[in-house]
């Protein structure tokens, strides 16, 4: 009676898994940086399986984070610089 039930719940996961993000890659440095600004806050993908969190200023990290440079590539650029939270204290943020 379990593996039904698991079934339909992995099945119903999955979608969620598959979503796509924005891509640095399909849009200009400008408009990554408009999009960031915009959203205070956003996962964008930049390349591949590869991805990040980027954010607009600090009010957007946990607090004692700060902000950082990142450069990733756009579809003008290979070197656009957009923020991301770090903490400078070097330790990690682990989410519970």
């Amino acid at each position: 009676m379990r593996l039904p039930f698991l079934i339909l719940a992995m099945l119903a996961a999955c979608p969620a898994l598959a979503q796509n993000r924005p891509s640095t890659l399909t849009m200009t440095c400008g408009q990554n940086r408009q999009l960031v600004l915009a959203q205070g806050a956003i996962v964008l993908s930049t390349g591949g399986m590869t991805y990040d969190r980027f954010v607009a200023d600090s009010r957007n990290c946990l607090p004692g984070q700060s902000t950082k440079r990142a450069m990733v590539p756009a579809r003008d650029t290979p070197y656009c610089p957009l923020q991301i939270c770090f903490d400078p204290s070097g330790e990690r943020f682990i989410d519970d």
